[in-house]
């Protein structure tokens, strides 16, 4: 493993991997969009345990990429220049990393949210991955096409669409779904494999490495079926705890490795990286 500035390399089984550094997001500590309806103070006492501020909750933003025999794999694609993110650094990233969009040969879509489509389209509004084929959720894409304000990129991205059913294997013996639907109707995380080894890209299961994870009943804001999303939350969290799966989650501290493991009734975020 090593870090270079916004990427950090690191391996799955046999395949190389890169954590690519897109921005940031930081969201007031009112109740309102993470922790909903709940107390400031409850809040605030879990961040002061794990040394964190208590005014604000801070997201990263890292997409994935790996690199498979002659495939090269993008998981989502960053915030770009959404006003609520301090974003758009993925396209530098990806030159740190000795990759240029050309040479994208796969997007897996977590979910149609703007923090994780984002660097589909360039300024100009046309594709930002030429070459890549992009894979969402069917009933992803079915809402995405719904959704009046992404008119524009789902004329961009059409062509090169290819849905799947939540759960399919994407890629055989490399990329599988995994359905996670709550968050959005057709929110997938993704298994990797290689070998022995696997690594779950666990989208927006969880958002906050502390909240998220020691309180998985609190809902978000964006969740667009808060209690399925609840539900999911917790599942996943037992599941990963329970086989001691290792975690890539795209919005807790850079580069969001590690594992999740049992803690009491609830659970804790154990990073790979200090």
């Amino acid at each position: 493993m090593a870090s270079h500035g916004d990427i950090f390399r690191f391996k799955i089984g046999n395949l190389d991997a890169v954590a690519l550094k897109d921005g940031d997001i930081d969201a007031a500590n009112d109740g309102k969009t993470f922790a909903v309806g709940q107390p400031t103070e409850a809040v605030s006492t879990l961040l002061t345990a794990a040394g964190q501020p208590t005014d604000v909750l801070h997201l990263s933003i890292q997409p994935l990429l790996v690199h498979s025999g002659k495939r090269v794999l993008l998981f989502d694609t960053g915030a770009a220049d959404a006003s609520f993110a301090r974003a758009g650094r993925l396209p530098a990233s990806l030159h740190e990393a000795g990759v240029a969009p050309s040479q994208v040969t796969d997007i897996f879509i977590s979910h149609r949210h703007p923090d994780h489509t984002g660097g589909l389209l360039t300024h100009d509004g046309v594709r930002a991955f030429p070459n890549a084929t992009i894979h969402i959720s069917a009933p992803e894409w079915e809402a995405l096409k719904k959704d009046g304000d992404s008119a524009a990129l789902v004329a961009a991205i059409a062509s090169k669409v290819e849905t799947f059913k939540p759960g399919a294997a994407i890629l055989p013996g490399v990329v599988t779904a995994v359905d996670v639907r709550g968050h959005t109707p057709g929110h997938s995380a993704y298994e990797i494999t290689s070998g022995s080894d696997r690594l779950l890209y666990i989208g927006d299961v969880v958002h906050h490495y502390v909240i998220s994870v020691q309180r998985p009943e609190w809902t978000v804001e964006y969740d667009e079926n808060a209690p399925l999303a609840q539900s999911t939350r917790r599942a996943e969290l037992e599941r990963v705890a329970e086989d001691n799966e290792r975690i890539y989650a795209v919005h807790f501290p850079f580069p969001g490795l590690g594992h999740v493991k049992k803690q009491g009734g609830s659970f804790v975020w154990v990073p790979e990286v200090p």
